[in-house]
C-alpha cells in the first residue's frame, strides 16, 4: 500500500473522531465509534453496487413466505447482505430521522455482519449519539468523496481516479488507529497486531524454504491469536505470489478480544472467506478447532501475561504434586508459570502439525527472552523446550531488534518450528542474531524506534537457506542446549549435649513454640490445673497480633493435655539428663544409642514423635562433628544422612560426563558430596547473550592516562586544582 495514502486514510479518519466525538464521548471511547463505523462504511460501499437486486430478491422470499434469507448472496456478489432500504449515502436524505434510520440499517445486515455488530458493541453507543446529535455527521464525514475506504476505485469530486484501499492496506489503517487511540489512552500501544515487516519476515522463513515443495491443492494457514487478521492475509497473499497461485491457502485464526475478532471476521466476509474459520474466544481455554491440523502456522501471541483466566479449563491442582491433573491433551507436556501462558499457544500448534504429509507443518512463533530459558530442569518452560528439541522440530531463533514492536522494548525472538526438516539441518538449531539489522525511525511509533527493510529481510532468509555459520549465525546440535540438573549432597553432622536450655524447650511443641512461650510467661504452672479460665486472655492475644493458628493447631494451644503432655516429655529429658550427664557428643551415630539405652534402662514411655522431639532439642549441626549415617550397605557401602541447607546444584552440559564434571569441579573442593542420583534432571535452555558474546578487552592504562591528561588540558588545570586542594 502506498504510504502517503495509507497515512492520508488514517488521518483522515483520526480526523472525524477528534471533529464529531469531542465533548461527547471520552477519547478512550472513541475507538467505539470510529472503529465499527468505518467497518460498516467499507462493507456497505461493496453492498451499494447490487442494493436494487437485493431489496427485489428480499421482497420475493418475503411474498413466497421463504426465511431464509441465503439465497441473497447470489443477488448481493458477498457473503453478506443487507435488506433495509438504507444505504450510508442515503441515510443522509432524511436528517430528522437518521438515528431511527441507522437502526433500521444496522436491523437489515445478514446474521454473519449482525455478529460483527454485535463484538463491536456498537448499538451500546446509539442512544449517546443521538442525544449528542452526532449521527448525521458522523456519516457525513465517512461518506466524503475525496477518501476512499472502498476495496473497488473510486472517483472524488474532481473526477479524479482514487486508488482501492485492499483488504491489507484496510488491516494497516485498522492497525494504525487501534494504535494511535491506544496510546491516546495509556493503553498498550502495539497489543492487537505486529509490525509488517516481522511479518514479512516470518512469511518469508515459513514458505521460502518450501517453495518447489507446494503443490496444487489447499493448504491450511492458522494463526491462534489472530488479532484483525493481519498476520494470515499477509501470509495468504506472500504464499500466492511465491507460488504464482499455483495453490490455494485457507485461513483459520482465533481471537479473545470481540473488538480485533469483529475486524478479522469483517475482513474475511470481504475477501469471502469463510468467516467460520475465525473462531471467538480463548485458544487456551477453548480450541476453535480441535480436530484441525495445520500445513503453516504463524502468530504472535501475547506474553507476559496471565492465563490464570483458562486455568480452569487446562488443569485441575495446578502445581500440587501427585494430584495436578491436566485435563487438555495440548498441554500435557507440561505448564509454564501461571504468569505467562506464551509457551502454551507454542504447544498448541505444535499439536496442530500435519504428521504424515510430505511437507509437513511449519511454524513461525514470536516469544520474549523468558521463553528460551525460564524455567528450572523439570518444570514446565523446561519440559516444553525439551519436548521440541528433543523431537528434533526446532529449526531456528532469530533475535530481532530492540525496540521493532510497538508495546514493548524487551528482546523478542521469531522460532521456526517443523517436523520435517531437511537433511542438512537435522539435529541440529541455527541460531540468528539479528538486533543490528534494522533502520532507525525518523519518528517514534510507541516504543518502536527502528523497522526492518527489505534488504534486512533477505539478508536474514539468505543466512537462515545458506545454513552456514557466520558472525550472527550460529549452528548448534540439539544436545548443546541441553543439560543434566545434579542435586550435590553432603553428610549431615550433628553435635549433641543435654543443657538446661534445651530441656526447657521441651516445655513447648515446636510449632508453636513463641504463643506457648507467651502462655506460660503470663499463667505460668496454672495452665496445667485448668487453662480454660484463661481461654479469652489467650485468644484477646492472639487477635491483638493478628496470629492466626488452624484450627488443630490452637485446639493444642488451649488444650491442658496438650501442655501435660509437653511437660511430661521435659521432665523425662531431664530424666536422662542426669543419668547421661551434659557431656558433648560429636557423633551422633554413637549419641542415638546411647540415649536409646537410658531411655530403655529409665523405663520411660516416650514414642518416635517425643524421641524426636527431643533429639532436635539438644542436637545442633556442627561442621566438625562427624557425618550421620544413614544406613549401611549390605556390601559394606555407608550411606550418610544429607544436609538439607548444604544442598546444592550443578547443570552438567549434556555432551559432558556427569561423573567427571562432578569429580573435575565438585569434589576437589568439597571432598565429602555425592550425586544423589534420584534427583538427576534433563533441562533445556538457550542463551543468545552467550552464544554471540564478544569480548572486548579492557583499555590499557596508557590509553587511560592518556585520555585523563588530554581532559586536564581541556578543563585548563581545573582537574588539578581539585586534586591540589
Amino acid at each position: 500500500m502506498n504510504p502517503k495514502v495509507h497515512n492520508q486514510i488514517v488521518s483522515f479518519i483520526w480526523g472525524i473522531a477528534d471533529d464529531v466525538l469531542r465533548d461527547v464521548f471520552v477519547r478512550g471511547k472513541y475507538r467505539d465509534i470510529i472503529l465499527p463505523f468505518t467497518v460498516l462504511r467499507r462493507l456497505d460501499a461493496l453492498l451499494v453496487t447490487n442494493k436494487e437486486k437485493v431489496l427485489e430478491a428480499n421482497a420475493f422470499l418475503i411474498a413466497q413466505k421463504i426465511d431464509d434469507k441465503k439465497a441473497l448472496e447470489n443477488q448481493s456478489g458477498k457473503p453478506f447482505w443487507n435488506i433495509s432500504k438504507f444505504t450510508f449515502e442515503s441515510l443522509l436524505n432524511d436528517a430528522n430521522n437518521i438515528d431511527t434510520n441507522l437502526e433500521a440499517y444496522l436491523d437489515g445486515y445478514s446474521p454473519n455482519v449482525q455478529e460483527i455488530i454485535s463484538k463491536f458493541k456498537l448499538r451500546n453507543q446509539l442512544e449517546t449519539m443521538k442525544e449528542a446529535g452526532v449521527t448525521y455527521l458522523l456519516i457525513e464525514k465517512l461518506c466524503n468523496k475525496e477518501i476512499n475506504l472502498s476495496p473497488n476505485e473510486a472517483k472524488n469530486s474532481k473526477g479524479e481516479v482514487l486508488p482501492p484501499l485492499t483488504n491489507l492496506g484496510m488491516g494497516y489503517v485498522f492497525e494504525e488507529l487501534i494504535r494511535k487511540f491506544n496510546e491516546e489512552n495509556n493503553e498498550e500501544a502495539g497489543e492487537h497486531f505486529t509490525p509488517r515487516e516481522i511479518i514479512k519476515l516470518m512469511t518469508h522463513l515459513l514458505f521460502v524454504p518450501v517453495k518447489d515443495k507446494i503443490k496444487k491443492g489447499t493448504y491450511l494457514v492458522y494463526d491462534p491469536a489472530c488479532g484483525s487478521g493481519g498476520m494470515l492475509t499477509e501470509s495468504e497473499n506472500f504464499a500466492l505470489e511465491l507460488t504464482g497461485h499455483k495453490a490455494d491457502f485457507m485461513l483459520y485464526g482465533q481471537e479473545v478480544n470481540p473488538e480485533t475478532y469483529a475486524i478479522c471476521t469483517s475482513d474475511m466476509l470481504i475477501k469471502e472467506d469463510k468467516t467460520e474459520n475465525i473462531a471467538y474466544g480463548s485458544t487456551l481455554s477453548k480450541d476453535g478447532f480441535p480436530h484441525l491440523n495445520f500445513d503453516f502456522m504463524l502468530s504472535n501471541p501475547p506474553y507476559g501475561k496471565t492465563w490464570k483466566i483458562d486455568e480452569d479449563a487446562i488443569v485441575e491442582d495446578r502445581g500440587k504434586k501427585g494430584s495436578q491433573n491436566i485435563k487438555d491433551k495440548r498441554f500435557q507436556i507440561g505448564l509454564p508459570s501461571i504468569s505467562d501462558g506464551q509457551l502454551l499457544f507454542l504447544l498448541n500448534m505444535v499439536s496442530k502439525m500435519k504428521h504424515n504429509t510430505e511437507l509437513g507443518s511449519r511454524i513461525a512463533i514470536i516469544h520474549n527472552g523468558s521463553a528460551l530459558f525460564t524455567g528450572d530442569a523439570g518444570g514446565g518452560e523446561s519440559e516444553i523446550r525439551k519436548y521440541i528439541i528433543e523431537n528434533d522440530w526446532l529449526e531456528c531463533i532469530i533475535a530481532l531488534p530492540k525496540n521493532i514492536f510497538y508495546n514493548t522494548g524487551i528482546p523478542t525472538y521469531v522460532w521456526i518450528v517443523s517436523n520435517k526438516k531437511d537433511a542438512k539441518r537435522k539435529g541440529k538449531v541455527q541460531l540468528i542474531n539479528a538486533m543490528e539489522l534494522y533502520e532507525k525511525l525518523r519518528k517514534n511509533l510507541g516504543q518502536k524506534n527502528c523497522e526492518m527493510k527489505h534488504a534486512h529481510i533477505d539478508t536474514i532468509t539468505n543466512l537462515y537457506m545458506d545454513f552456514k555459520e557466520s558472525d550472527i549465525s550460529k549452528i548448534y546440535p540439539n544436545e548443546y542446549f541441553g543439560y543434566n540438573k545434579i542435586t550435590v549432597e553432603r553428610p549431615l553432622r550433628l553435635s549433641s549435649q543435654f543443657t538446661a536450655e534445651a530441656i526447657e524447650s521441651l516445655r513447648y511443641e515446636k510449632s508453636l513454640q513463641e504463643e506457648m512461650e507467651w502462655v506460660y510467661m503470663h499463667f505460668r504452672d496454672d495452665i496445667y490445673k485448668d487453662i480454660s479460665k484463661y481461654k479469652d486472655r489467650i485468644e484477646a492475644h492472639l487477635n491483638k497480633h493478628e496470629i492466626k493458628l488452624a484450627t488443630p493447631a490452637k485446639n493444642k494451644l488451649l488444650s491442658a493435655e496438650h501442655w501435660k503432655k509437653q511437660l511430661e516429655l521435659m521432665q523425662s529429658a531431664q530424666k536422662i539428663a542426669d543419668k547421661m550427664g551434659n557431656k558433648q557428643f560429636d557423633d551422633y551415630n554413637k549419641f542415638v544409642p546411647l540415649l536409646g539405652n537410658a531411655i530403655k534402662e529409665l523405663k520411660l514411655d516416650i514414642d518416635a514423635k517425643g524421641l524426636k522431639s527431643i533429639l532436635d532439642a539438644v542436637s545442633w549441626k556442627n561442621e566438625d562433628a562427624v557425618p550421620v549415617i544413614k544406613k549401611k550397605e549390605k556390601d559394606g557401602t555407608i550411606l550418610y544422612e544429607p544436609d538439607s541447607d548444604l544442598r546444592d546444584t550443578e547443570n552438567v552440559p549434556l555432551d559432558q560426563d556427569i561423573h567427571e564434571y562432578f569429580k573435575r569441579e565438585v569434589l576437589q573442593h568439597i571432598p565429602d558430596a555425592w550425586i544423589d542420583e534420584s534427583k538427576t534432571v534433563k533441562g533445556y535452555e538457550i542463551s543468545f547473550t552467550r552464544y554471540f558474546y564478544n569480548y572486548v578487552p579492557p583499555r590499557s592504562i596508557e590509553e587511560i592516562t592518556a585520555e585523563i591528561i588530554e581532559l586536564e588540558k581541556e578543563t585548563e588545570g581545573i582537574l588539578n586544582e581539585i586534586v591540589n586542594d
